[in-house]
């Protein structure tokens, strides 16, 4: 019995944590995937293989075009092989010395605007993958917004401090209008301590108010602790603040313009947060992090695994424009030298940036994962 148990055990782990996870990751990577293998083709590059997974092949067939379409046994990740690379790191293979290989058909063979073209296609891919299903989900469910009217004011917390009353309407923060409280909590959840001007409107005139978040670690179980700006606001409970907005496609598209430049701003904000020392690596999460993460918006609906999947589109969009060799950001970065100096570099100095790429990406993995393992210990789970 305890073993048929330790069997289902096994099996709902499987299918509410690893299936939707594998299921979000691969709809991912095989849209950069595509936006790289698209823009390859416009620009006249022949493509060998467009894989879906590493590792063994698990299924694949060769189109009319040549470009043999695979699914690997190791669905963490893809790669296009663009004609006369060496690997799917897209180094070239000293093509320009084989005359048996037409340069016009490789990806080194192509002007440098084609190259960058090419290469950024993979996170732009992904950045449109967001746009479109928030775009389609707010013009799918609409959104539920609460107007920016203070309920309730936290005894001894920042806003008391500050002078904040309930009924304060607020109007702006740091010279940008505020249209609803959801907008007053991620302005305040992004703050990293710094001081915030608010200006609200108190029975009909304009107050100055100065406040700065206190920073406070949330336990938010599977998704780890995170740290947050806490003013101490409450929205209002009348019904009559609280409004569902429906949006036409173009509404509905800023709308959906808007959550994804939010997210670019959140992890723009925690980034820079980390170097100036006010911000805590323990935020990170790995392979495993992102897969508790996405069983849990599974348990709760498609609906919300699908909006998490747009989240991770984006940051995938964001970690591969890093300026580090290996990723998509490290041949932009190439290329820029490249622009810079009115020739390439070297053979070999790309390659010593390769291997350091390597290394920082391995040393992540790494990081991140042992970060998961720990936090799976010390939760219990």
């Amino acid at each position: 019995m305890a073993v048929v148990n330790t069997i289902a055990d096994l099996a709902a782990w499987l299918g509410w944590y690893v299936v939707p996870f594998i299921l979000i990751l691969s709809l991912i990577v095989s849209i950069h995937e595509l936006g790289h293998y698209l823009v390859g083709r416009w620009c006249g590059v022949k493509i060998d293989a467009f894989s879906l997974g590493f590792g063994p092949e698990l299924w694949a067939r060769v189109d009319s075009r040549g470009t043999r379409w695979r699914v690997g046994a190791l669905p963490l990740g893809g790669y296009v092989k663009f004609h006369g690379d060496a690997n799917v790191a897209s180094v070239a293979d000293g093509a320009e010395a084989d005359p048996s290989v037409d340069r016009r058909l490789t990806l080194a063979g192509q002007p440098l605007r084609n190259r960058a073209a090419i290469v950024a296609a993979g996170p732009i891919a992904n950045f449109l993958l967001a746009f479109v299903i928030f775009t389609g989900m707010f013009m799918a469910f609409g959104r539920v917004e609460h107007v920016a009217r203070i309920g309730r004011v936290e005894a001894n917390s920042p806003a008391a401090a500050a002078g904040f009353q309930a009924g304060d309407v607020v109007k702006s923060i740091n010279g940008q209008p505020i249209d609803s409280f959801e907008a007053l909590q991620e302005s305040t959840l992004m703050s990293t301590g710094l001081p915030m001007s608010f200006v609200v409107d108190r029975q009909g005139r304009d107050v100055d108010l100065t406040a700065t978040p206190r920073i406070t670690v949330v336990d938010q179980g599977v998704f780890g602790k995170r740290r947050m700006g806490h003013l101490g606001l409450a929205s209002s409970a009348d019904r009559s603040d609280a409004r569902v907005e429906r949006c036409g496609p173009l509404t509905c598209g800023a709308w959906g313009a808007a959550q994804e430049w939010f997210i670019v701003k959140a992890t723009g904000t925690y980034i820079v947060g980390i170097f100036a020392g006010r911000e805590s690596t323990d935020q990170m999460s790995g392979l495993i992090g992102a897969a508790q993460m996405a069983g849990e918006m599974a348990k709760i609906s498609f609906w919300e695994l699908f909006s998490l999947a747009a989240w991770f589109s984006v940051s995938v969009g964001l970690m591969n424009l890093l300026p580090v060799p290996l990723l998509d950001g490290g041949h932009l970065a190439f290329y820029a030298f490249e622009g810079l100096r009115g020739r390439p570099l070297s053979e070999r100095a790309q390659e010593i940036g390769l291997r350091i790429g390597i290394a920082l990406v391995a040393l992540l993995v790494v990081f991140t994962t042992s970060h998961d393992i720990l936090r799976l210990v010390t939760n219990g789970n």
